[in-house]
């Protein structure tokens, strides 16, 4: 047996079983946990009536709801293994997703249904259920499903080994990959979080960043799950309604990535009071020193970062309230029970645990801890080589200082060689930053016939009067970068390609950059 997510759960709401443990604002809606549990119990009966046994797939293509909230927990509830999936995919790539994991169930709501229509007309083996109230040809009422059916526990023999979910990874690179991760992984994720938080059973938390993705699921909703605290759904990031919720649902902490915490800074906090809110975490990208600095003194929010990947859990280290200042733009310190090391990075194959980095000599990160993932879904040989030798090969570039805190400088596959020099976009971008009339910047390399490569970087203007000139000027004035970092061509963009989890996702860029070159 051991720990479980559905022990987790059923543990929670024996405990506080009359407290707020969900708010759906969508709905309007609220549920103390016993409340809750009778509806995911429902949920869990009415998928066995469908034909989902322990093993099987259950998928959703949906935003922030209670549906996906409850149904998470229903799969625990028959040891189903839940398979949550972008909503801002395509109908291409979702289809990829729905085709590699085989799911007996999908569940997904109107907003994301231009993305399904086809696929479930295609699939006609998979039952496709709408959680809103429209009469679909190629689809199941999911109220109609639940209506009537007996809210009494399941029975069901659940493992601490046994898979949980398969998350697919966010495809920075191409092609997601399906992570299968335990229930065993999960809990001691959602443990280590917990303290690293200092979450109590009053706390508030709002999941505003999509908790599709493993750093809202797993870094914060698991964990006030786990403590008995209330969980408030914001359908969608909007940063005008995350001040507003903030103050009306009493909200003392949530998980934003860096690109919303700097939408939320383009608000006007003058006449703001933050009262409740004590503590912001943020994650799936490297927060610039500048826009750390700008949160500090416009909210006084404590601010702690999360850094790690969907294989590991996500999180393996983590950066807090008090490092912000002192080591601004740092990832941090590992986590507890986790591993973290630099080693030289090797051409011929996966690089050697063995062969580690000297404080400030880059490397690749490699990382081992109790939440790794299991495996890939079906993909032996890409596990194999993730693996290699008992560390996941997280395929970032980094440092460790002489303090043992770890510098995430960029992906490996990101690094631009020019004129034999190696150049690390994040330093690159952490100038650009600085500059007050940029909102977003990230820079790519693309090929040039004298050097190899050369910087280009993509620009989202604060100011419409900012030039290529203005930037380049500030980029090598006063020793900010050297001359053969600074970018030699600039586009400005209204927004950065980026995932869910706040990433960037750079191959789109290099695409773009190859297309203008031309």
């Amino acid at each position: 047996m051991g720990a479980t997510l559905r022990g987790m759960f059923e543990q929670t709401v024996a405990k506080y079983s009359n407290k707020e443990g969900l708010v759906d604002l969508r709905l309007g809606t609220r549920w103390t946990f016993s409340e809750w549990d009778d509806e995911v119990n429902r949920v869990a009966n009415a998928l066995r009536a469908s034909g989902v046994e322990k093993g099987d797939k259950v998928s959703t293509i949906l935003f922030n709801t209670s549906e996906f909230a409850t149904t998470l927990f229903a799969c625990m509830k028959i040891g189903a293994i839940f398979n949550p999936i972008n909503f801002r995919l395509t109908e291409k790539e979702i289809q990829f997703i729905l085709q590699d994991a085989d799911p007996k169930v999908v569940l997904f709501e109107k907003a994301t249904s231009l993305q399904v229509v086809s696929v479930a007309k295609e699939m006609t083996g998979v039952e496709f259920w709408s959680i809103d109230e429209e009469d679909l040809p190629y689809a199941l009422n999911y109220n109609e499903r639940i209506n009537g059916v007996t809210s009494e526990r399941p029975v069901c023999e659940l493992d601490e080994n046994d898979p949980y979910a398969i998350m697919y990874t966010s495809g920075t690179t191409g092609l997601p990959k399906g992570v299968i991760h335990t229930h065993r992984d999960m809990i001691d994720q959602a443990l280590i979080m917990t303290a690293c938080l200092r979450l109590e059973e009053n706390d508030r938390g709002l999941t505003v960043a999509p908790i599709f993705h493993c750093a809202e699921l797993h870094c914060a909703f698991f964990p006030r799950v786990m403590i008995g605290a209330a969980n408030v759904l914001l359908h969608h990031f909007d940063a005008p309604k995350v001040i507003e919720t903030v103050k009306q649902e009493q909200i003392t902490s949530f998980f934003a990535a860096p690109t919303m915490w700097n939408m939320m800074l383009q608000e006007d906090f003058s006449k703001e009071d933050f009262q409740t809110l004590r503590q912001g975490l943020y994650g799936g990208a490297p927060m610039a020193p500048a826009l750390t600095m700008q949160l500090h003194d416009a909210l006084g929010v404590q601010l702690l970062q999360a850094y790690g990947m969907t294989e590991m859990g996500p999180a393996i280290t983590a950066l807090t309230e008090e490092e912000q200042i002192t080591k601004a733009g740092s990832a941090g310190r590992a986590l507890l029970n986790h591993e973290v090391r630099v080693v030289r990075t090797n051409e011929n194959g996966p690089a050697e645990p063995e062969e580690i980095c000297k404080p400030d000599e880059l490397g690749e990160i490699i990382v081992r801890g109790p939440s790794m993932m299991k495996s890939y879904y079906n993909r032996p040989e890409a596990t194999e080589e993730a693996l290699y030798k008992g560390w996941y090969h997280t395929g970032d570039i980094g440092s460790f200082d002489k303090d043992g805190y770890l510098w995430v400088s960029d992906r490996v596959k990101d690094m631009i060689i020019s004129g034999g020099e190696n150049i690390y976009s994040r330093e690159v971008e952490d100038v650009l930053f600085d500059h007050p009339k940029v909102i977003d910047a990230a820079v790519v390399g693309e090929p040039d016939e004298m050097w190899g490569e050369r910087v280009v970087a993509f620009i989202v203007k604060k100011e419409a009067d900012l030039t290529e000139q203005e930037l380049d000027e500030f980029c090598t004035s006063g020793s900010r970068l050297a001359r053969y970092k600074r970018p030699r061509r600039y586009e400005f963009v209204d927004e950065l390609p980026r995932n869910a989890s706040g990433k960037l996702q750079k191959f789109k860029l290099r695409e773009r950059s190859t297309t203008l070159s031309e």
